[in-house]
């Protein structure tokens, strides 16, 4: 009634092929990765470096920012008290409310 067949079937043939070419495909690939996966750390290590000599650098132009800042108001400070002028700050805020003044006479005149 059952006929018992002598070797592979045609299905565990075609899974055996499939399972082979799997297997060699995955040995090169996971090889191949396996060669390079060292420019991973170096890429993480130089990401690090870079962040830190970021912060680093922002931390020095953010402290001579301040020493500047503070040095013009030293400065403002000193001419207003030896030339009796207005700081370049009050200066400017002077000249922006006079110019203001005048677009708005001009306004009305017209």
């Amino acid at each position: 009634m059952w006929k018992k067949e002598d070797g592979p079937g045609p299905q565990s043939t075609l899974a055996v092929t499939t399972y082979a070419e799997a297997m060699n495909k995955f040995t090169k690939s996971a090889t191949a990765f396996m060669e390079h996966v060292h420019l991973l750390t170096e890429a993480r290590d130089a990401y690090q470096q870079a962040m830190t000599a970021s912060a680093a650098l922002r931390n020095t132009l953010d402290a001579g920012d301040e020493t500047l800042r503070s040095l013009i108001l030293q400065l403002e400070q000193v001419v207003s008290t030896h030339l009796g002028e207005p700081s370049l700050e009050h200066k400017s805020n002077d000249a922006a409310k006079s110019e203001s003044s005048r677009a708005i006479k001009e306004i009305t005149a017209a």
